[in-house]
């Protein structure tokens, strides 16, 4: 079971850098969607990508790129990884994009079932 989270869940008046790293620390699994704003965002890319790489890295958490828009990532930190949709085709590219977030969600829904997620505690998403 996957708990999902994304920063459109910070509250009125709550410090949203905090609040994103805390979620980001706490991630069993963080998806990245790769397009060029999050390329060129400096929080994207300093904090929370590097750190998510950090983290898997080290074993702490897994990390999925998901190719949303076309952008120039290669050579990227998270380029090592193996992304969804497959053949890193961006979503937006899909003749219809509903079936390319049909695919990569059953990718990461295939690839992220582990033994403690079957006693029903699930993963936490960031």
């Amino acid at each position: 079971m996957i708990e999902p989270w994304d920063d459109r869940q910070i509250l009125a008046a709550e410090e949203w850098e905090p609040a994103i790293l805390e979620h980001l620390e706490r991630a069993d699994l963080i998806l990245l969607l790769i397009s060029a704003d999050f390329l060129a965002s400096d929080f994207c890319w300093e904090r929370e990508m590097i750190r998510a790489v950090e983290r898997h890295d080290a074993g702490a958490a897994g990390v999925v790129p998901v190719f949303a828009q076309p952008c120039d990532w290669k050579g990227a930190p998270f380029g090592k990884l193996q992304g969804v949709p497959k053949d890193a085709l961006p979503i937006s590219r899909y003749p219809n994009p509903e079936e390319g977030f049909a695919e990569a969600a059953a990718a990461i829904r295939r690839s992220h079932r582990e033994p403690e997620c079957k006693s029903g505690q699930g993963r936490r998403s960031g």
